[in-house]
């Protein structure tokens, strides 16, 4: 299945990403047929999670100084606590995500995830779907949430868990395969 053949893919993540969100869906991404690099603030290698766990170290492929959104194909953002946690306080992760929906291209975000797009004043008037701690945040930002293991909204994907994560796989794949979205351009 290479469906995503000629689609360069961007990670972005932080120490502190739940592992199984970025590693099952960057090996769906990379089955599929695309070019994915793991996108970071930090060089080198970058901690994961296991919950409160702490899980295996990623290969930064890109520093987000270094990163060129225009390069990108989409973007998918795993969850975690810190990841997110980093990335929405970090003005370069932000602007990052923004070039994205002002370009209208596809765009996934599991479980904290969310919290990036949030600071990134692009989940306004959109359904979208979180860890649901975080609904609140989501709602106070204008989103709309709803509690279902995965929605899509003019390009945007968002799912709730690691449970959620083959139909997060599945949805992410057909968004970016579809590519550019008009409507995805935020607010």
């Amino acid at each position: 299945m290479q469906k995503l053949t000629d689609k360069k893919i961007a990670i972005l993540a932080a120490d502190g990403f739940e592992q199984a969100e970025l590693e099952e869906p960057k090996k769906a991404l990379d089955e599929a047929g695309a070019k994915t690099e793991i996108v970071s603030p930090e060089s080198g290698k970058i901690q994961g999670m296991r919950h409160a766990d702490k899980g295996d170290k990623f290969r930064v492929d890109v520093k987000l100084d270094d990163a060129k959104p225009e390069d990108y194909d989409g973007l998918m953002i795993p969850g975690g606590l810190m990841n997110p946690d980093t990335l929405r306080s970090t003005p370069a992760a932000l602007k990052f995500v923004r070039h994205f929906f002002e370009k209208g291209k596809p765009v996934a975000a599991i479980c904290h995830g969310p919290w990036v797009l949030i600071d990134a004043g692009v989940v306004k008037g959109r359904t979208i779907t979180s860890w649901p701690a975080i609904q609140t945040d989501v709602r106070n930002a204008g989103a709309n949430w709803v509690d279902e293991e995965v929605v899509v909204d003019n390009g945007l994907v968002t799912s709730r868990k690691p449970d959620d994560i083959p139909a997060f796989n599945k949805k992410m794949i057909e968004e970016f395969c579809e590519g550019k979205h008009p409507a995805q351009a935020a607010g």
